[in-house]
């Protein structure tokens, strides 16, 4: 059999809704998405400043230097006005500084926004890991979290990602792999779940079986294109949330979009197309 390549994302996506999948992945030409929300700036500015703070010697690993590389990381989109802009730009930079307070930072990762792979008899899977750690011989697997929604320790045991990240990491360096942390930077709470060999099959096992799913969607696609059934819309919290919503009535009627700025506000949801 022919392996099927996909990307974590890719599989979430499907899950989410089979609709938005379809425009993101196979319309062609695809459907503009919305412009980027606040809490997308957030995210992506504090990745690439916890990203960029590896590279620097361990000398100028400073409160002053994680200021400096989020000032450059900082992405002005989203926000309500300017005001709120600077206020989310010094408060990041405030929990990125309080975050690495408490992470050795003479002990370098083993991968910093590593792209990492696995197959199986029909699958390629590939994506890219926040961090992986090398702790004393343990391999962790690491994913920042953004969101104002608090987060638990069943997060980290039932994330499809992180498994497939830490099975792949596994056969990359031939060591097992089975603890995964999420780093909740609101909170300043750490996330964890140790798998087993088991668990990790599980988890391989679901992704084999989305990805079956997704290889008759994609053939279904290519005989009937958007007149195939197998993309209807999956109504859910995450609409008024989605990119693509302005393509999709039954996502419109499902309550009115969120704001731009409405993922950096109490009670936004997490995970999936929502604030992260």
């Amino acid at each position: 059999m022919r392996l099927y390549s996909v990307s974590p994302s890719k599989l979430l996506a499907w899950l989410d809704c089979p609709r938005r999948y379809r425009m993101q992945y196979l319309d062609r030409p695809k459907p503009a998405a919305r412009p980027p929300r606040a809490h997308t700036s957030v995210g992506v500015a504090t990745h690439h400043a916890l990203r960029d703070f590896w590279d620097l010697a361990p000398a100028e690993r400073t409160p002053a230097a994680v200021e400096q590389l989020v000032d450059r990381s900082w992405i002005d989109v989203g926000f309500r006005d300017p005001a709120q802009s600077t206020q989310w730009r010094i408060r990041t930079t405030r929990r990125v500084t309080a975050y690495l307070r408490g992470v050795d930072r003479d002990r370098q990762p083993l991968g910093v926004e590593r792209t990492v792979s696995l197959r199986t008899e029909g699958l390629a899977v590939s994506g890219r890991l926040d961090r992986l750690d090398d702790r004393d011989g343990e391999l962790v697997v690491v994913d920042y979290k953004t969101g104002r929604a608090r987060l638990t320790d069943d997060d980290a045991r039932t994330s499809l990602p992180m498994a497939l990240y830490a099975v792949a990491v596994a056969g990359m360096f031939g060591r097992p792999c089975e603890r995964v942390e999420l780093h909740h930077l609101a909170t300043g709470e750490t996330l964890a779940h140790v798998h087993t060999p088991q668990t990790l099959q599980r988890k391989v096992a679901e992704a084999a079986s989305i990805a079956s799913d997704l290889r008759r969607a994609d053939a279904d696609f290519a005989e009937l294109g958007a007149r195939s059934p197998l993309f209807e819309a999956r109504v859910s919290p995450i609409c008024p949330w989605c990119d693509f919503r302005a393509h999709c009535p039954q996502g419109q009627r499902a309550g009115p979009e969120k704001s731009d700025w409405a993922g950096l506000e109490a009670g936004a949801p997490a995970g999936g197309h929502r604030p992260q």
